[in-house]
């Protein structure tokens, strides 16, 4: 099935919201097997609003638009399908009674505004597609042989509508006996160049099961996903596939599916018994705030602490002044004794340490110059890192490489 999305918005294309839906929605597709041939971003105009739709409905199965089905003046999404369908508008009196209900339980000391009955209107024809989240019903309607929903731009309340009405519908017009699995293989340490020169042949041959490749803050996700008629020989297709990625790839795999380096890390400590902690600089938080994102960090991870004051390396980690004179403090033996002192001051069997160069002026090394360093009850690990971008990108980089070289360290000891 060939699905198309559409983001309406002036906002959208003046840059002051990030059209993060489209992100979202394309992901989700990608894991269901649909082909997403097209995404577009459309201002709160009709008459363009109305091109967008015809074009898409014209070359694809499916269309999902996000946005303008709000209460205000400038949210047109039902006008624009409507004409593209060649019906009118009819108004739901059913559905004006639920804005009035809702309105009242949550607001009951306010009047309701009579502007929100615009969202009770809908195309003739249209299927109103539940928002359990919001004020704002979606709703579906085919146009020739497209199917078209409209739902809220709201990414909170459109994605479970995504999640639970529209995904579920779409395969149901794919027919019984179609399943499709994905099987997504996590590396680190080589380009997504590289993995995908490793893995050409594979690619260019690959009908059912598909790979791809998605690159993310330095780590390579090879996705593996099969069409079949159960989940069960959706797998059996997959295997040989991951066999030979996995023989080209080697130990650069740290993990499959939802196994994020995050996870990955919490499974080795708690096996161990071991607790983990942080002294960071350059990062100023990043790589605690990756090893906290999961429920139940509390069982492994300790503490942090962000010395970015040369000072603070010396009074609270207790890095030797002499290092810092001699090494100074962009330095693989500041970074080790940066390890150290945490693991001692934080009361834990592993320590990461983060302090380099992250601009966009330099310090003591050219800028993108950053080095981790892992300590752990019978070794320290220390890393150069060269990494190019900005400021940003380069502290995002870190994390991520400092939590591969925590994993490497955990276990090599």
């Amino acid at each position: 099935m060939i699905v198309e999305t559409l983001a309406v918005g002036t906002e959208l294309l003046l840059g002051q919201i990030t059209n993060t839906n489209a992100k979202e929605i394309a992901t989700r597709l990608a894991e269901s097997g649909f082909t997403h041939l097209n995404q577009a971003v459309v201002g709160d105009n009709a008459s363009r609003m109305e091109l967008a739709i015809v074009r898409a409905t014209e070359r694809s199965d499916a269309l999902i638009i996000t946005g303008g089905i709000g209460p205000t003046a400038d949210d047109i999404t039902r006008d624009a399908v409507a004409a593209v369908a060649g019906v009118a508008l009819v108004y739901d009196e059913t559905y004006e009674q639920v804005l009035r209900d809702r309105w009242n339980r949550l607001r009951p000391d306010r009047a309701f505004p009579e502007s929100n009955l615009r969202q009770a209107f809908r195309p003739e024809g249209a299927h109103i597609v539940v928002n359990p989240k919001g004020s704002a019903p979606g709703f579906r309607i085919q146009i020739g042989s497209c199917w078209v929903f409209a739902l809220p731009g709201v990414p909170v309340e459109m994605l479970d509508m995504v999640d639970e009405l529209v995904l579920p519908f779409l395969r149901e017009q794919e027919g019984e006996g179609r399943v499709v699995v994905s099987r997504v293989l996590r590396s680190w340490g080589m380009s997504e160049a590289k993995v995908g020169e490793e893995l050409q042949d594979l690619f260019d041959s690959s009908t059912n099961p598909t790979i791809a490749f998605l690159a993310s803050a330095g780590e390579i996700r090879i996705r593996v996903t099969a069409l079949a008629e159960s989940d069960e020989n959706a797998r059996l297709l997959i295997a040989p596939v991951e066999r030979e990625v996995r023989k080209r790839i080697g130990e650069r795999i740290f993990g499959v599916d939802d196994e994020t380096i995050e996870r990955v890390i919490r499974r080795e400590l708690e096996t161990r018994g071991w607790t983990i902690g942080t002294a960071e600089s350059a990062t100023g938080g990043l790589v605690g705030r990756r090893l906290t994102s999961l429920p139940g960090a509390s069982a492994t991870f300790r503490g942090s602490v962000v010395a970015y004051a040369s000072d603070l390396k010396t009074s609270i980690l207790g890095v030797p002044e002499s290092t810092i004179e001699d090494h100074g403090v962009v330095s693989e033996a500041t970074a080790e004794a940066m390890a150290l002192g945490a693991r001692s001051v934080l009361g834990v069997d592993v320590a990461v340490a983060v302090t380099g160069s992250a601009g966009p002026e330099p310090l003591e090394q050219p800028v993108g110059t950053m080095i981790v360093a892992v300590a752990t009850p019978t070794r320290s690990i220390v890393r150069t890192l060269h990494l190019p971008g900005d400021r940003e990108r380069v502290r995002t980089y870190t994390a991520t490489g400092a939590l591969h070289l925590v994993l490497r360290a955990i276990l090599e000891s």
